[in-house]
């Protein structure tokens, strides 16, 4: 397998194992503790350093998902005591623990050469150069397999508490009172967060992994209100952005990192504007029919409300609309164009005066009964 193929898979494989644990940490409205866990793992790999006495992988991991855990359930503590909210608590939280570490490295550890380029922003292209040798074979990067067993663990924990984080998510107080434990599925979900921070902060930086986690679950989101879809798309859009970032970055020789962010924020960007319902466009579309529709009702209603009166020689006439409805010239003709394409007002009579159809007594009648009857 060339180098090329193994960056591409490491990254589709982190984007899976991102993103099935990022849509439950999204809808739960804890993006950001991703971002915590990412940066207050600092002293957990310092501390595996130290009791390992040099660089040792699975000390490192372990220190570092101990961390992670200490970060949860600190965020959780300063929320549980009222005294202030969440996100102010995780905001509180992983500076600290950040700091600390930052601290115990400068202090202790001012010899330790450490990358931040490679540690932050993530530098996917030396994955391939990290294998997994076992009895003289060589099984491949390092970073596919960690990567893969991420990415099943998180799909079986899925897969076997699906009903139960659902319903947790959704309304955490049915969960408890149907004894669903919703504080320990919580914590379970935080552990699988904490680990997947550290497996791919490992392989591809703390920042990547932030943007996997977070991003293709929001921009999922955009496209669908299903939650098995919801997963399914997080997903897809995660390991496609992953894998044509890479692809990218190689073909123009840039931060494969970077672009895989990049073309992330882009995906995400389509949906914002163009996804079919919640899309800025269609927003737009729709607040235009609305308006379109609001106008031509209230120029039913007006027709309607005057037809027979002694007054319709003047309300009736086409432009008595403009200063009757407060309508510049052009939007009056427009609304009275549309409404006779359609069929709603017939054409002006031989004295200039504006009827309404059959059909458009019908809508007024109906506008009529919305606008008055009660709420």
């Amino acid at each position: 397998m060339n180098a090329e193929v193994t960056i591409a898979l490491v990254g589709a494989l982190a984007a899976v194992a991102c993103a099935l644990v990022g849509v439950f940490l999204t809808l739960r409205r804890l993006s950001m503790m991703a971002d915590a866990i990412s940066h207050a793992i600092l002293p957990g790999l310092v501390a595996g350093y130290f009791l390992a006495r040099g660089p040792n992988v699975v000390a490192g991991f372990l220190g570092a998902t101990a961390a992670g855990l200490a970060t949860v359930w600190l965020v959780e503590a300063l929320t549980r005591s009222r005294k202030v909210k969440e996100d102010t608590a995780i905001g509180l939280v992983f500076p600290a623990l950040f700091a600390l570490g930052v601290v115990i490295v400068s202090r202790f550890f001012s010899n330790v050469h450490l990358d931040t380029d490679a540690v932050l922003f993530g530098e996917i292209t030396f994955a391939p150069l990290s294998t997994w040798q076992v009895g003289g074979y060589n099984l491949g990067a390092t970073a596919l397999w960690t990567l893969g067993a991420l990415a099943l663990a998180n799909g079986l924990f899925l897969a076997l508490f699906y009903k139960e984080l659902k319903l947790s998510t959704f309304d955490p107080a049915l969960a408890a009172a149907l004894g669903f434990a919703p504080a320990l599925l919580h914590y379970g979900l935080m552990g699988m967060v904490a680990v997947t921070t550290v497996g791919g902060f490992t392989a591809v930086g703390a920042i990547l992994v932030i943007a996997l986690i977070i991003v293709p679950p929001v921009t999922a989101s955009l496209l669908t209100d299903r939650l098995p879809v919801l997963i399914a798309l997080a997903v897809g859009v995660d390991a496609l952005g992953a894998v044509a970032g890479c692809l990218a970055a190689l073909r123009l020789d840039v931060s494969i990192g970077g672009m895989i962010v990049c073309v992330q924020g882009l995906l995400f960007g389509a949906a914002l504007l163009f996804a079919p319902r919640k899309g800025l466009v269609a927003q737009a579309a729709r607040r235009a029919r609305q308006r379109r529709e609001f106008a031509q009702e209230t120029l039913l209603v007006h027709l309607a409300s005057h037809e027979g009166t002694p007054a319709e020689d003047t309300e009736l006439s086409p432009g008595h609309l403009e200063a009757e409805l407060g309508w510049k010239p052009a939007v009056a003709g427009r609304v009275l164009a549309r409404a006779q394409a359609t069929g709603l007002v017939a054409p002006p009579d031989d004295d200039g005066h504006l009827h309404l159809t059959e059909d458009g007594r019908e809508r007024a009648q109906d506008a009529g009964a919305q606008t008055t009857s009660p709420p």
